[in-house]
């Protein structure tokens, strides 16, 4: 095991979560000085160690110890995962799957007066990016309500309950990009 790139994956693990040092090493039962040194790629750990580490970053320990991922993952249209739910709402999830990335890439279309309920909240450090391409759309973010137009779009920290409505007479489409921490808040 190549100990610079386990430190750099560490890191960049700790960091996509906004972990401190000091935060990931009170989870994780490890002192700090220690996990500055394996981050640094100077110390070699037991296997014990690395599952406190992964079970504080809320990874299971192959995810830190594999290799890593490739640097160019193609995902074709035959393969986008496509969700029709109820009233019509249609999901398309056009980003590919990286193991460790928590970031996903959606196209939704909702047909006219389609309101598919609320999203609990996500995790702290969650984030999620609205762009809408046609139609129009209602975002309700906790207690506030965002009506968007094509070519609009809109901001919010995804760690709120928040939902997404079509209120017009024509369907709707909009992108929403998204950096989703885990675990997902209770329903």
């Amino acid at each position: 095991m190549d100990l610079v790139e386990l430190g750099k994956r560490l890191r960049s693990l700790r960091m996509e979560r906004g972990l401190t040092l000091q935060g990931l090493a009170a989870a994780a039962s490890v002192s700090v000085s220690m996990l500055s040194s394996v981050e640094r790629g100077q110390k070699a750990v037991t296997v014990v160690v690395l599952s406190r580490i992964a079970e504080g970053l809320g990874v299971p320990l192959a995810e830190l110890v594999a290799a890593p991922a490739d640097r160019v993952v193609v995902r074709r249209s035959d393969d986008q995962d496509v969700i029709d739910a109820s009233g019509g709402w249609r999901r398309v999830i056009l980003s590919p799957v990286v193991p460790g990335v928590n970031f996903e890439w959606i196209r939704s279309t909702l047909p006219p007066g389609c309101d598919p309920g609320q999203y609990p909240a996500y995790a702290a450090g969650s984030h999620e990016y609205v762009v809408v391409e046609s139609g129009s759309v209602r975002l309700t973010i906790g207690d506030e309500i965002f009506d968007l137009d094509a070519g609009d779009s809109l901001y919010f920290a995804a760690d709120v309950t928040h939902g997404y409505a079509n209120i017009s007479g024509t369907p709707c489409t909009y992108y929403v990009a998204a950096l989703i921490m885990r675990p997902r808040g209770p329903a």
